[in-house]
């Protein structure tokens, strides 16, 4: 299981627990079967935790954009130019290229920011120097699909 999935998983059985003891005791009067009242709990626990877990998703939506950056000096790392976009604002990818062959940095890549500060970026970085370069920072095209993808794409000209 991945990291948040044990944590819903345990806070689930915590809350089934909790859940038992609450029934046990508000419906002391019924003497329900135990097994009975630990579904009801679990029940209750998970219905808690669908409504925390929506609510987090609706923060965690965030739209970016990703920025082409160019003329990056070659000894530049991701921190180095994680931190310079992080001035402009929240960063949350950097991808600098290299050589397949060589494994050299190539002089470019691309930073994905929140939508919100790309804007600010490019016209904050956009011909300043940075390490005795002028870096060129602009929105990044989209990767030209392949033509399998292309052709369900097109529309339908037989009309």
């Amino acid at each position: 299981m991945k990291l948040p999935d044990q944590k819903s998983f345990i806070l689930s059985v915590i809350l089934a627990v909790v859940g038992f003891v609450i029934v046990k005791f508000a419906l002391e009067s019924l003497e329900l079967d135990p097994a009975l009242q630990f579904a009801v709990g679990l029940l209750i626990g998970g219905i808690v935790i669908a409504a925390m877990s929506s609510d987090g998703v609706v923060e965690a939506e965030v739209k970016t954009k990703t920025l082409y950056v160019g003329n990056l000096p070659y000894r530049a790392n991701e921190g180095v130019v994680r931190a310079l976009f992080e001035e402009q604002g929240k960063v949350f990818n950097v991808r600098l290229l290299k050589d397949k062959n060589t494994g050299k940095r190539r002089g470019f890549g691309f930073v994905e920011m929140a939508q919100a500060d790309a804007d600010n970026a490019i016209a904050q970085l956009n011909d300043s120097e940075f390490q005795q370069r002028t870096l060129k920072v602009r929105e990044a095209k989209q990767k030209q699909e392949d033509d399998s993808n292309a052709l369900r794409s097109e529309p339908d000209q037989s009309v």
